[in-house]
């Protein structure tokens, strides 16, 4: 009878073990198993799944397909505008497949369409209605969200949720109220009609900005900020020393989804700005083409234009605006 060392014995059911340190092969197999499945990518298919030629084939394709349909719903709009004011008035108006790619590149249409229509007049006033609602808004919203988050006043929980409430609202539902209220000020009964604090006031409290900025605030430690006060700083000096530089990625995207929305909007600065030389870049390409002879292709080009600089913005810091709306959202 051979008796059996420490090392050598296993326990019942548990397999065969290592001479080193008696520890069961298949417990060895199941425990790294175990640690490689808890580093695992989650996806869709498993791993087991796409080991397989004929699953890793089919994956691929449905992955590419979908892929390749939603770029070309974006990205076939881009491409007519940009195509069709590169054609003659002809050619624009064929509509068979053929005529998807321009004969001919009519590179004069997009000089014509710069000074026919004063685009550089109607850009700059755009870029300063851009930016002073980019400035109002990021004070208003700045201190708005500061207050509901670290200075807790007494009705703030309510006052926020109104906020996030109107956020439910239609723009559209808010047109009249807030366009008579442009043209008569409550108490002061000042008229903003063709005034860029027509634009920039409605505009100032935005809620979406609201609630981003005060859940990136709530992330903030308190006794950061106490440190501070013990130190002597005043609340604005807290918001402007401490708050202000840890919300660098947050302010990047309200400042970004500040612009592009100035930029892009259409109907109420066509309600407020009344006047043709105050206008901004949309309002008077649409006025332009309802009261002056101006060729389909021009007109195109003037749109193509005036989309280039919202586009570039997006492309360049659009991974700035994900990594700003993901921020604060997971402690840890």
């Amino acid at each position: 009878m051979t008796l059996l060392t420490e090392p050598e014995r296993a326990l019942p059911g548990s397999g065969p073990t290592t001479a080193a340190t008696g520890t069961p092969r298949s417990g060895r197999r199941r425990g790294r198993r175990t640690a490689e499945s808890g580093t695992a990518t989650r996806s869709l298919i498993s791993d087991l799944e796409l080991a397989r030629p004929r699953a890793r084939v089919l994956y691929f394709l449905t992955l590419t397909g979908t892929v390749v349909v939603f770029a070309a719903a974006f990205l076939f709009p881009l491409y007519w505008m940009v195509t069709a004011a590169l054609k003659t008035p002809a050619q624009m108006a064929d509509n068979t497949v053929g005529s998807l790619v321009p004969t001919s590149f009519q590179l004069s249409n997009y000089a014509d369409a710069w000074n026919e229509m004063h685009i550089a007049h109607f850009f700059l006033n755009t870029v300063y209605y851009a930016a002073g609602g980019w400035f109002i808004q990021i004070v208003v919203d700045v201190t708005t969200a500061y207050a509901l988050s670290k200075l807790r006043p007494v009705f703030g929980r309510a006052v926020f949720g109104m906020m996030l409430a109107s956020l439910m609202l239609p723009a559209t539902a808010l047109l009249v109220p807030a366009y008579l209220n442009i043209t008569s000020l409550p108490f002061i009964h000042l008229n903003l009609l063709n005034s860029p604090w027509g634009l920039w006031l409605p505009g100032a409290a935005n809620a979406f900005n609201v609630y981003v900025l005060k859940r990136f605030f709530d992330q903030i430690p308190d006794e950061l900020l106490d440190a501070a006060s013990i130190d002597g700083a005043s609340r604005l000096q807290i918001l402007g020393r401490i708050i202000l530089p840890l919300s660098r990625p947050v302010l990047a995207v309200i400042s970004i989804l500040s612009v592009i929305g100035i930029w892009k909007d259409f109907l109420w600065p066509m309600l407020v700005l009344q006047d043709p030389e105050a206008q901004t870049l949309s309002v008077a390409l649409q006025r332009l083409s309802a009261t002056t002879q101006v060729p389909p292709t021009e007109m195109i080009a003037g749109l193509a234009i005036a989309s280039v600089p919202m586009v570039v913005v997006f492309l360049v810091f659009q991974r700035h605006i994900l990594a700003g709306l993901s921020a604060g959202a997971v402690k840890g």
